[in-house]
């Protein structure tokens, strides 16, 4: 039996098994009937190592043989294989191994009913600006003489003969080229509105049909003049226009796309007996343990719990530089796995993974429609109501001073009054802004917020994984007064050493974040525990070579039989003030480590540039009134407010709105979604809570405050570029429009003029995107 029939039979490998897998079947595959009833499966694929379509030919042939196989089409450009088959007869993974035992790679696309219509869409509008392009080189080729003769030296004849002939090859762009302006006036006017394609459309078929009168009655109402050449041209400048705007979005769904892509599409799942079954990754579920092998990206969001290892986490931060993971580590999904294998806990999958909630963020925030983009379209109805009424009035003033050209006059008009570049002036400088930014590690949920970010004069900052790390460092160790073994100087410090070693050694059997801290932070001693147990809520146990119990965690479950006496040493505050732990022994405890939190890179500097820049800062924290001052204290702050619960942090804020401020928050926690929800602007860390980015205008997807400031900057060139942008669309009209009217711009050069208004702002808007 052949190869292929085998793995028809069921000798499927595990990693390609999953392909068969339904939940993954439906991602890269539809399904249809076909002639008698029957199941037929169209599935997409991405294929690997083809370099000439030779290569694209091999792969069609080991498709074609697999049994089941109905037909076979594979791009060697496009690097995709589209394979329809019959279910019954065959399964997916066979027909990715034909692709591999033909010496390729395969795997599923799931991309490929959006890519397949972006390419129809490019391709229709390569089309059309070719025909019109070509046809707009054939009609001026046949107007030149009528531009170049004098007098009589073109026979009447012979200029009829080219009329026509300008006539024949503008039909094709009327009818095909012209397609998307007649269909967008058409929708429009159904709708009942006049959108930016009425006046196009209209200028369009005026010129046509009055041209044609000229063309075949010289001596009618027309006159004899006719202006071909101008139609095609303005059709071809304006089609060019809108090529490059569909390529711009075209390549922001393509950099989506690149990102989901970065995700694998199998896991290997690790059951509770330590046996590995290889899943699809649809089929994740949070507490399930997935063994990662080095060179494949993190399928979910998790804990590293075994191994040691580093990870590139370029597509999600920007930052170039691989970051290193040790167990108790948070691991992303898309970041890819450089070093070994390794093991983690899932958290979270699907759509509540950083990667998914991302690509959300920027899908959402490119389809939307901003305030300042309303603004100008509320503009644009009424402009072009005024196009309207000025191009009907001034065909009526030179009905009267000249009837041959009172129809040229109102085309030209029509075409130079065309509102695209005052609709397309905030929504490019927008986009380029936000594609700059998130290359730079900040997404946009709302576009409003580069204007928002702009006016704002108070800044409150959340304090807990906002700036500071979620980490912390070792502060204070104190060695208990009452511990009564050794003198004082030199060997007090060695009984503390010593005493500090033991505790790393207990921490290292906890994952609790204070102990991942302390086994961090010291040396452990050699000590051999036995009968070790943690107590949830309270800490580690654990009994020496000697037998003697220590434990590790709080006062309370290090010293549990106290007698309700309290050491003098209980009664110092600073023993009370912020993370600690407690070792003991025997129920007396011996040493007190307490835990400084660790400031952000940069969050100092950001401070202090903000503060400079005459913004007001306050510090908002959920810690005890003195560790919020100590922390503000450190970063340079002037104010801050501990022990904020959710209601009192939503009520600060509330009031300095209410007492007229521009409020923006930064923050992470759940507990802060509100207060992100209330503010004028709010940011949230992209490490941070699901439900706070949810609530966020924008995500700093490093964790960096000092993208905070780039954001800051960028937001003031944008709305310096948008003013531009206005500003140029408003000054060519008002200088085009009298010229239009007065009848020194004939229509060719009205066409020109509007497509290079609108090019002038696309193109000052892509400086934004550098």
């Amino acid at each position: 039996m052949s190869t292929l029939s085998s793995t028809t039979s069921g000798a499927v490998p595990p990693d390609l098994a999953v392909l068969d897998d339904p939940v993954e079947l439906r991602r890269y595959t539809r399904f249809d009937t076909g002639a008698g009833g029957q199941t037929l499966a169209d599935s997409s694929l991405r294929i690997t190592g083809m370099h000439c379509a030779a290569c694209a030919g091999l792969v069609e042939d080991a498709l074609r043989r697999v049994p089941g196989v109905i037909e076979a089409t594979v791009s060697a450009a496009g690097e995709r294989a589209r394979v329809r088959w019959q279910p019954a007869r065959t399964r997916a993974s066979a027909l990715v191994q034909a692709v591999r035992a033909a010496g390729y790679g395969a795997l599923p696309d799931a991309a490929a009913d959006a890519r397949e219509a972006r390419r129809i869409e490019q391709r229709r509008a390569l089309w059309q600006l070719f025909v019109a392009a070509f046809c707009a080189m054939q009609v001026m080729m046949m107007a030149t003489p009528s531009y170049v003769a004098h007098g009589n030296e073109l026979e009447p004849d012979l200029r009829q003969l080219l009329n026509w002939g300008s006539w024949l090859m503008s039909l094709p762009v009327l009818v095909f080229s012209c397609g998307p302006f007649f269909q967008g006036a058409w929708r429009s006017l159904r709708a009942r509105r006049i959108g930016m394609d009425v006046p196009v459309a209209l200028g369009i078929a005026v010129t046509f049909v009055a041209s044609s009168g000229a063309t075949f009655d010289p001596q009618g109402l027309f006159g004899h003049e006719v202006y071909f050449d101008s139609m095609t041209m303005f059709v071809s400048f304006l089609l060019g226009g809108r090529l490059l705007e569909t390529r711009a979005r075209h390549r922001v769904a393509q950099t989506l796309e690149a990102a989901l892509e970065g995700m694998p599409q199998t896991a290997w799942r690790v059951a509770e007996d330590g046996t590995v079954e290889s899943v699809s990754v649809q089929r994740l579920l949070p507490g399930d343990r997935v063994r990662v092998p080095a060179g494949q990206a993190f399928a979910a969001d998790g804990v590293l719990i075994e191994g040691r290892t580093t990870a590139d986490e370029s597509l999600l931060s920007g930052e170039s530089l691989p970051v290193a993971k040790e167990p108790g580590s948070t691991v992303v999904a898309g970041s890819l796995n450089l070093g070994d294998p390794v093991l983690m806990r899932v958290e979270r999958v699907g759509d509540d993974t950083r990667l998914e909630a991302i690509v959300a963020l920027m899908r959402d925030a490119l389809t939307q429609r901003p305030a300042l983009a309303r603004l100008a379209d509320r503009w644009a109805g009424p402009f072009l109501w005024a196009v309207l009424v000025l191009a009907a009035g001034s065909a009526a003033v030179w009905s009267v001073i000249d009837p041959s050209r009172a129809v040229w006059v109102a085309v030209s008009v029509l075409i130079v009054t065309c509102p695209c570049a005052l609709s397309l002036a905030v929504p490019s400088a927008l986009l380029s802004a936000a594609r700059a930014l998130a290359r730079h590690g900040v997404l946009l949920q709302r576009l409003d917020a580069l204007e928002t970010l702009t006016r704002i004069d108070r800044l409150y900052l959340d304090k807990t994984g906002t700036v500071t790390e979620d980490r912390l460092s070792l502060g204070e160790v104190r060695l208990l007064p009452d511990v009564g073994e050794g003198p004082a100087g030199d060997a007090s410090a060695q009984r503390q050493a010593a005493l500090l070693a033991q505790a790393a050694a207990l921490a290292g059997w906890s994952g609790h974040p204070l102990s991942r801290a302390l086994a961090a932070a010291a040396e452990p001693s050699g000590t051999v525990w036995s009968d070790l147990r943690e107590v949830a809520g309270g800490g580690l146990c654990a009994r020496d070579a000697e037998g003697r119990e220590w434990r590790l965690g709080s006062l309370a479950h290090v010293r549990p039989a106290a007698d309700g006496t309290s050491p003098a040493w209980a009664e110092d505050d600073a023993l009370q003030d912020g993370p600690a732990v407690w070792l003991g022994r025997e129920g007396r405890p011996l040493l007190h480590v307490r835990f400084d939190e660790v400031l952000r890179d940069g969050a100092a500097q950001t401070v202090a540039a903000l503060q400079a820049e005459g913004l007001t800062l306050c510090l908002l924290s959920g810690d005890r009134a003195a560790r919020a001052r100590a922390m503000a204290q450190r970063l340079g702050l002037r104010q801050a407010i501990g022990d904020a619960t959710p209601e009192s942090k939503l009520a600060e804020v509330q009031a300095a709105q209410a007492a007229g401020h521009v409020v923006a928050m930064v923050g992470d926690g759940i507990n802060d979604a509100p207060v992100l929800a209330q503010a004028d602007i709010s940011l949230a860390m992209g490490q941070g809570a699901l439900v706070a980015r949810a609530h966020a205008d924008a995500v700093l997807v490093r964790g960096r405050l000092d993208d905070l400031l780039r954001a800051r900057a960028l937001a003031r060139r944008t709305l310096r570029v948008v003013r531009q942008n206005l500003g140029w669309a408003a000054a060519y009209n008002a200088v085009c429009i009298p010229l239009a009217m007065a009848g020194w711009l004939p229509p060719w050069a009205a066409g020109l003029g509007m497509a290079s208004s609108s090019l002038f702002v696309i193109g000052n808007s892509l400086r934004l995107a550098r």
